[in-house]
């Protein structure tokens, strides 16, 4: 019974730190929209620290739930909690799980923002270099670089 306590406990507080890395993850796409780089800054490292300790509890249930009887090789953890019966302890994970899936949803949104905002900046580069009418060529991770002869800047 000790282990099943211990588990609702840790689900309980992913729940409350996955619900607060969702507005962290709100504010940081806004912050990206508005190009408020000291913000994103520290949010940045406001969502390390919330993802560090989601980390630690992850391996903390692990093992609670070896601990309870769960073999990881024998499939997912709700799995094994839904055949325990334990439906108040499934009820919790079901829910951790869509706020992680919700987090995951946006935190992909912010990095397709991220990757935009990359691609305007390389054009805009291109074009301060005098590179924007050259060829490009695909880069080992299939992003586009310009053939130049010329990669300086400025100069004195």
């Amino acid at each position: 019974m000790a282990a099943i306590d211990d588990l609702k406990n840790l689900l309980s507080l992913d729940i409350r730190q996955l619900q607060s890395l969702t507005d962290i993850l709100q504010q940081e796409k806004s912050c990206l929209s508005g190009s408020d780089s000291k913000t994103l800054e520290s949010l940045t490292q406001e969502k390390n620290a919330v993802l560090e300790e989601i980390r630690e509890r992850a391996k903390q249930k692990i093992r609670v739930l070896v601990a309870m009887g769960y073999r990881p090789d024998s499939g997912e953890p709700s799995r094994f909690i839904r055949s325990a019966g334990l439906t108040d302890l499934y009820a919790l994970w079901q829910e951790a799980d869509s706020s992680l899936r919700e987090c995951h949803l946006l935190n992909e949104n912010n990095g397709r923002i991220i990757n935009h905002l990359q691609q305007r900046l390389t054009r805009l580069t291109d074009i301060f270099r005098g590179a924007s009418g050259q060829q490009k060529l695909y880069g080992a991770k299939g992003q586009h670089t310009t053939v130049s002869s010329r990669t300086v800047l400025a100069s004195a």
